[in-house]
C-alpha cells in the first residue's frame, strides 16, 4: 500500500475528489493547511502573504492503484500557474481498522 499526500489548491478540491472517484478511489482524508512554496507567498501591492491556503488530501492505495490516482490528481489539480500543489508519496507499511481490530490489507 502506499499514501498519497496531495496538497492542492482550495478551489480545486471537488474537482479532484470528483475525478479520484472516476478513478475508482472513494476513501481518503481532507484538511484545510496553509503553506508556501518556492515563491515564498504571494506580494499584493505592499502586503505580502506568506502563506496560503490549501488543502492537503490522505489517501491510501493500492499500488495498482498509484498511477491512476495520480494522473486523476494532476489532471484535476493543475491551472499551469505556481502554486498547484505537489504530490507525495510513501509506502504504508501496516494498517489496522480500529473498530475490530484486524490488519487492514
Amino acid at each position: 500500500m502506499k499514501l498519497i499526500r496531495a496538497i492542492i489548491r482550495p478551489e480545486r478540491e471537488e474537482s479532484v475528489v470528483d475525478a479520484l472517484e472516476q478513478a475508482g478511489i472513494v476513501s481518503l482524508t481532507k484538511m484545510d493547511v496553509l503553506g508556501r512554496g518556492q515563491q515564498r507567498g504571494v506580494q499584493v501591492g505592499a502586503t505580502l502573504y506568506d502563506e496560503l491556503p490549501k488543502v492537503q488530501l490522505l489517501i491510501v492505495v493500492e499500488e495498482a492503484q498509484v498511477e491512476a490516482a495520480v494522473a486523476a490528481i494532476e489532471t484535476a489539480a493543475r491551472t499551469g500557474q505556481h502554486g498547484d500543489g505537489k504530490l507525495f508519496i510513501s509506502p504504508v507499511e501496516t494498517a489496522y481498522t480500529i473498530r475490530t481490530g484486524a490488519k487492514a490489507s
